[in-house]
């Protein structure tokens, strides 16, 4: 009989709970699939009574997951415990350090050390895999690394973040403004314990570098992500995008271009009917467009103790058949270190500003718009019951920076009444 594939698991949180049931419930089932059985022989954690609702009689525990990554007995290393340094770092490198494969659902130790992580494994022979850090459920990781090899990369975009896709989805199917959709999600458990890495745009972010690095062939870098959260989104902008045709997402992008590599995560508007537009709730989509394959789209659970579990066991499976691929798709010691992209490329924008309600005042805004290089596609303006008058407009593709330059200069108008709100439109 082959030889068991044994396990060091590290962090019995929801995730690590889960892949403790899926090997205890489906032993022979996973056995068949992977022509090898699939044991744990050992465990670490901070607390070793805690109530997990599981049996861990059989399994060895281990405080200190060093320890733990260093045993005799265990062939791969399952870091679930999480923190971009700490122990999950220290950890990670001494089960390299002591020839064991390791998959690990740490997006935020791998967007920060990725690279270096990854060419310690390879250097080892060993395999670092990550399918859990990326969309949770999703096989997004398998099928840039696997499934679309064929393919030069044109584009990868999506939804990341199910907390901010809640919070949006919330504040338009409910009429709730940003701060009660947030707390509504704070309340069902749905934030991490630093908000900002959810509604901040951090933990998305995060998990775009992980995507580019494959997509493109490059050293991760997220540095080099322009970053802007969810947290100047209005009611207003909702309902006023959804009057134009379309939604408001926190959209990652990640794109070679003529300026360097194109990496950001902020609020965009997309077009209601498409595919990311019709995304509600907690769920996760990510869009690949290949030069071949044309555009996939892949939606699913992006979070949660049974999708992130499966993630991580899909890695588990794959190591236990012998599949052995590169930690980002090609060897990291030939990952290039890509430049920066000097600007995000041209885009529509969506504007939304109050104008005092007097003669002329639309037609200063068309000025410094026009003096700035920038055509408006569509305008509206809404009846109003004060002096303000709400005005939307939708420019043709532009560059930041002149629309920056414009936005600089309205305030000299005299015409405006606070602070204009510009997001992008992500042509999808």
């Amino acid at each position: 009989m082959t030889d068991p594939l044994r396990l060091g698991i590290a962090g019995l949180g929801t995730v690590g709970t889960g892949v403790i049931k899926i090997v205890q419930r489906q032993a022979n089932m996973l056995s068949a699939r992977c022509s090898r059985p699939i044991e744990i022989a050992a465990v670490s954690a901070r607390s070793r009574d805690k109530d997990r609702g599981i049996s861990l009689s059989n399994y060895a525990w281990e405080d200190d997951p060093v320890k733990l990554a260093t045993r005799d007995d265990i062939d791969l290393f399952v870091e679930l415990m999480g923190g971009e340094d700490g122990p999950a770092k220290a950890a990670t490198e001494a089960a390299i350090g002591a020839g064991k494969d390791v998959v690990t659902a740490n997006k935020a130790m791998l967007a920060i050390h990725g690279q270096a992580l990854a060419e310690a494994a390879e250097g080892a022979g060993r395999v670092l895999r990550f399918e859990a850090a990326v969309a949770g459920g999703i096989p997004v990781i398998k099928a840039l690394t696997e499934g679309l090899a064929g393919n030069a990369i044109d584009r990868v975009m999506g939804v990341m973040n199910g907390t901010c896709n809640y919070i949006l989805t919330r504040m338009e199917n409910a009429g709730l403004t940003y701060d009660e959709a947030f707390a509504e999600a704070d309340g069902l458990g749905y934030l991490e314990a630093d908000p900002n890495l959810d509604v901040g745009g951090i933990d998305a972010a995060h998990k775009l570098t992980l995507l580019a690095a494959i997509a493109y062939g490059t050293r991760v870098d997220f540095g080099a992500i322009a970053l802007e959260g969810i947290g100047a989104i209005t009611i207003e902008d909702i309902r006023r995008a959804g009057d134009m045709g379309y939604k408001i997402k926190l959209l990652g992008v990640a794109q070679m271009t003529g300026r360097g590599l194109e990496q950001r995560m902020s609020p965009c508007l997309v077009p209601a009917a498409s595919p990311l537009g019709q995304l509600e709730g907690g769920t996760n989509m990510v869009v690949i467009e290949g030069d071949s394959v044309g555009q996939v789209v892949l939606r699913g659970a992006g979070a949660g103790e049974g999708p992130t579990a499966s993630a991580v066991m899909a890695d588990v499976c794959d190591i236990a058949r012998g599949l052995r691929v590169p930690t980002f798709g090609m060897p990291a010691t030939a990952l290039e270190a890509a430049p920066p992209a000097s600007a995000a490329s041209p885009a529509r924008y969506y504007l939304r500003m109050e104008l005092t309600d007097k003669p002329g005042a639309l037609a200063k805004v068309a000025t410094v718009l026009g003096e700035a290089g920038i055509s408006i596609d569509r305008m509206r303006q809404y009846d109003h019951p004060g002096d303000n008058a709400p005005v939307l407009i939708v420019t043709h593709k532009t560059a930041r920076p002149n629309l920056d330059d414009a936005l600089a200069r309205l305030p000299a108008t005299g015409v405006l009444e606070g602070a204009p709100v510009a997001l992008r439109i992500e042509d999808v």
